[in-house]
């Protein structure tokens, strides 16, 4: 691990990339099918687990991928809003 290098970054680079994928997938899932409040609450929590995935990786990423994580960043978070209300 380099010095200026997170523990975050450093964890998220040792993760497998298809377990990753399907936690996510479940979890995405499970928020989008689960009604009302609690579905809302568990959109935002993905919504701000991307948020700390933007943050962390912010320099590294070329801007189309900082459009797209924006995207869908504002689509969890439209989509957390419409369940909550």
């Amino acid at each position: 691990m380099q010095r200026t290098q997170s523990r975050f970054a450093a964890r998220l680079a040792r993760a497998n990339p298809t377990a990753v994928f399907l936690v996510t997938l479940v979890l995405v899932l499970v928020a989008f099918f689960t009604p009302g409040v609690v579905g809302g609450l568990l959109t935002l929590a993905l919504a701000s687990a991307v948020v700390a995935l933007l943050v962390t990786t912010w320099a590294v990423q070329t801007p189309q991928t900082r459009a797209i994580r924006l995207l869908v960043l504002t689509l969890l978070v439209t989509v957390a809003l419409v369940k909550l209300l």
